[in-house]
């Protein structure tokens, strides 16, 4: 997948490649959820999840690591706040409905989270639900690169969608989260779509495979729910 990203980061700011950038994008995009999504071949994230028990997504394995109901919170908040809201200037998905229905004791993407917290929100988290939002997200990802035009591509990120972002409880004020407004603040339309929702995806997916395997392997772990 790596090299797959290289690949697209080469080519996703030419005009006369853009539409080899897009397959790429769906190509990539695809590979980090779920294959039936989107109809394609049996993947890494399928084999992560397909067997996970419940407790299993609420374990701590380390004090360095999250847990594998955070990070899957994590980068779906982050991919549905940057898609709808800074490249599509629409909605975003979550709202009171979903937040109801994951029973989410927060609203934003959890940076700031104390270990405590993670595990609170791990514990509270209705994961079949947190797999049908991160479903909902990808898909509306891919109707949203779909519809982008070639001149998208170096359009910058907008102050008021920065400050929507903020305002409907997206980032938290403290400066372990407020530093994403800055960090996506200074990204075009392609540099969002090489981090939040391809290379940011890998990174957590590849910690939660490994915290997968220390579980399995009944190995000590930090916490637990």
């Amino acid at each position: 997948m790596s090299e797959l990203h290289k690949d697209l980061a080469a080519i996703i700011r030419r005009q006369n490649q853009f539409e080899e950038a897009k397959r790429l994008f769906f190509e990539l995009h695809s590979m980090l959820h779920l294959s039936a999504i989107s109809s394609t071949k049996h993947n890494e994230v399928d084999s992560l999840l397909s067997d996970l028990e419940t407790h299993e997504y609420r374990i701590m394995v380390t004090s360095r690591a999250e847990t594998i109901a955070w990070a899957l919170w994590h980068i779906t908040r982050i991919e549905d706040l940057t898609m709808n809201i800074l490249i599509a200037n629409d909605e975003q998905l979550f709202g009171d409905e979903w937040q109801k229905q994951l029973n989410a004791l927060i609203t934003d993407t959890g940076n700031a989270l104390s270990d405590d917290e993670i595990i609170e929100l791990s514990q509270q988290l209705n994961i079949e639900k947190l797999i049908e939002y991160r479903n909902a997200v990808e898909q509306k990802t891919r109707a949203i690169v779909q519809s982008l035009s070639p001149g998208d591509m170096k359009r910058k990120v907008s102050a008021q969608g920065l400050e929507k972002i903020k305002q409907i409880g997206g980032v938290t004020s403290q400066d372990s989260s407020l530093w994403l407004l800055d960090y996506w603040g200074g990204k075009d339309v392609a540099g969002l779509l090489l981090m939040p929702p391809t290379r940011h995806l890998i990174m957590h997916l590849n910690d939660c495979s490994k915290w997968k395997q220390h579980i399995r392997e009944g190995r000590k772990c930090f916490r637990t729910a």
